[in-house]
């Protein structure tokens, strides 16, 4: 997985899997769902992101089950 905030822009970019795009859907006007040929999710894009997705605040935990 790859996260990218581009500040010029307010942009956040979560990367799941890095594979051919197939498919944009417009969850609303800010949020963007990349699809790979079989509909599973490569990435998400949040315009805004500063105020909509709490960014540059950010913390990432592993949990083992």
């Amino acid at each position: 997985m790859n996260i990218r905030y581009y500040t010029e822009t307010d942009t956040l970019y979560i990367e799941f899997r890095d594979v051919a795009v197939a498919e944009t859907r417009d969850l609303d006007e800010n949020t963007l769902l990349d699809l790979d040929d079989d509909g599973n999710i490569c990435a998400i894009t949040v315009e805004h992101a500063s105020t909509r997705a709490g960014i540059p605040r950010f913390s990432y935990e592993q949990v083992v089950a």
